[in-house]
């Protein structure tokens, strides 16, 4: 049978409550698998594993409760190794990155910021701030609206403007939160966003760290700003050494 991995923890870490339960229909008890210096926090893998609010949360409860003992790497939903053996093998041949992990990561939380452009004041804010935009846009309202050419014109030169102000706002958001955080790791680019980055931050600096986030929410008011966490620390447990062919245990594990 398939083993299903939530984390992985020092082999020092605290022991799990008795009965713990994890994904699955039946959920499926809670174990661990031991390699040298480090543990696997396992369960059977359920057949037709589906990304449902049932199991979503049973992953996030292990995390939580495992967490709760000490640091651990969480790994992403749907980790799955082809059998124990897989899963130990990764371990022993991956120590030196998940001790090295271990470390760094303890004591800290992920928090995920995303931003975005609110429409009508970042087209404000580009018509203020670019000249020749505001030139042709009377000329075309003087003249009645302006010709086909004329709008289409003003409408590339305000698309690119505001992609423009994209870039620069992903930038200077991303440069005013990385001084309270430990780590930084840029997410995916996705559809509507300007801006995916975590940041990885001490438990001890989150309220620095969610303080400096509010202040630039209210200094970019053309920004809607979303601010996730606190979060294991998943963007963080890589990059590292290959994964050994032929096992998926950690997979996914620093993606965002």
């Amino acid at each position: 049978m398939s083993t299903y991995v939530y984390g992985i923890t020092a082999r020092s870490h605290p022991a799990l409550p008795e009965g713990m339960t994890g994904v699955g229909e039946p959920p499926r008890t809670v174990r661990v698998l031991t390699a040298g210096e480090l543990t696997a926090v396992v369960s059977d893998a359920p057949e037709d594993l589906r990304p449902k609010r049932r199991d979503l949360l049973a992953h996030q409860n292990v995390l939580a409760e495992a967490s709760a003992g000490g640091c651990v790497l969480p790994m992403r939903f749907g980790s799955v190794a082809d059998d124990d053996d897989a899963v130990t093998q990764v371990l022993t041949e991956r120590a030196e990155h998940y001790l090295e992990r271990l470390r760094e990561l303890d004591g800290k939380v992920e928090y995920n910021v995303k931003a975005t452009h609110v429409e009508e004041a970042v087209l404000h804010l580009v018509m203020a701030e670019n000249a020749d935009v505001r030139a042709l846009a009377e000329a075309n309202r003087r003249a009645g609206g302006g010709s086909y050419d004329d709008k289409i014109r003003l409408g590339e030169m305000v698309a690119a403007a505001v992609k423009a102000r994209e870039a620069e706002d992903a930038q200077e958001v991303q440069g005013l939160l990385a001084p309270v955080a430990s780590a930084v790791s840029v997410g995916p680019e996705s559809t509507g966003w300007l801006l995916n980055v975590s940041f990885l931050v001490a438990r001890s600096s989150a309220e620095d760290f969610l303080a400096t986030a509010e202040q630039v929410r209210k200094s970019h008011a053309h920004l809607d700003l979303r601010v996730n966490g606190p979060l294991p620390p998943y963007s963080f447990v890589e990059p590292g050494p290959a994964q050994p062919a032929g096992s998926t245990a950690g997979a996914d594990a620093g993606a965002q």
